[in-house]
This record gives structure tokens, sequence and C-alpha cells, in this order.
């Protein structure tokens, strides 16, 4: 049998970071002496800062600063995830459980590195993961299907026998574009945005997921 691996995104999947980043968000709103609405936010969650910050404020920003507002971004979000780590509930025992059962595990996230390398040290799971691919890696963001890709290749796994864990519709949209099983965790999202982005399955917790569930899964979608 092929060898099995599940990709996962980080913000909203492993890391509870909702909060985090719509804080870290306003801050540079009121920096700048604008707003950012929680449904603005969350319409945009999952996707590249330059991308975030050319859709709400373009005439706001000039493009030689939209870098350097992203990045100043992050470092408040950091600040914030240290004071209180939000570990997404039962992160921790899925990843263990994936890996007992043998599955590699990747990491495909639009964050940045110092972020992804925080969230995993925050779980304390760093040392199970095969490969991570962040947004300092790729080109092009979600729901373009790179980051996974990517992933797959690290991995030495072909795409139809990965599966991806995601909270946003770019996400979805992303790995189903990649031939990649997705599996939608409802959050940043609700239930019918995630199926209509194309989920294979929708879950409400990741302890509803277990190794041969997400085998049976790719095998299905295989």
């Amino acid at each position: 049998m092929s060898r099995r691996a599940v990709i996962f995104d980080v913000d909203g999947v492993l890391v509870d970071s909702y909060g985090a980043h719509y804080e870290a968000w306003k801050r540079v709103a009121t920096h700048l002496g604008l707003a950012m609405s929680e449904r603005e936010f969350a319409s945009m969650f999952g996707r590249r800062n330059r991308d975030i910050i050319r859709h709400h404020w373009g005439r706001h920003v000039p493009d030689d600063r939209v870098e350097e507002y992203g990045d100043w971004k992050e470092v408040q979000y950091r600040e914030i995830l240290r004071a209180n780590f939000p570990a997404m509930d039962g992160a921790a025992e899925l990843l263990d459980a994936l890996k007992g059962a043998g599955f590699l595990l990747a990491v495909g996230s639009s964050g940045p590195p110092e972020n992804v390398r925080l969230s995993l040290e925050g779980l304390g799971r760093a040392a199970l993961f095969d490969a991570t691919v962040t947004g300092a890696d790729v080109r092009a963001g979600k729901p373009d299907p790179e980051v996974f890709l990517k992933a797959s290749a690290k991995l030495g796994v072909e795409p139809r026998f990965c599966a991806v864990v995601e909270d946003s519709t770019a996400g979805i949209e992303a790995a189903v574009r990649a031939g990649m099983a997705a599996i939608a965790l409802v959050g940043t999202a609700t239930r019918e945005a995630l199926q209509k982005a194309g989920a294979d399955l929708v879950v409400a917790s990741l302890r509803e997921l277990t190794p041969d569930h997400i085998s049976r899964l790719i095998d299905r979608a295989a």
C-alpha cells in the first residue's frame, strides 16, 4: 500500500489563532488610522498579508510599504500568541495518532516561517512533522495549490495519497485543485461555505478524525 500523508494548515486548524490574528490586524488598522471589521477580517482569513492589505487598504498603503506593514502585523501576532498560546482542541492527540499509524505529516501554511515554528513549538509536536512549507516557500497564495503540491513533493507522496486539513474556503479550494482529499474544520467559515468550496468531509472538531477515517477518505478520493 502506498504511503499516506496528511498536510495541515496551521492557523485555525492546529492553533485556534483567529482571535490573535484579528487583534493583530486591528493594531495595524489603528496605526494607519483605519479600521477592520470582523466581517472584513473573516472574508480574507487564510490569505497572504500582502493580498489582505491590498484588498482592504490598497488606497492607503503604498506598494513599497505593503511588506513592511505585513511583517509588523506578524510581530504583533507572535507577541499575542506568546502571551496566551491557544492550541486547537484535539490537535496534539490527532497528530500523535496519525504518526503512530504510520502517516507522514506536513505543514502547508500561508504564514511566515516564524509563526509556523512558534505554533509547532507551542503544541510540543514540531518533531512529528516530516516537511514544512510556509508562505516564504511559495509564490502564489491559496486558493492556488502550490503550497500543498510543494508539501507532497517534499514528502515524496503523490497528491492523490494526501489529505489536507483546512479551515478556510481558500484552503479547501487549494486542496481540491491539488487533487487531494479535502477535510474542512468548521470555525473560520461555515459548514455550508466549506461544502460549497469542495470539501470531501466537514467536521466540527478535530476529535471527530481518526487515522482509519482519514485513510478511508484518501482511498475514496484516490
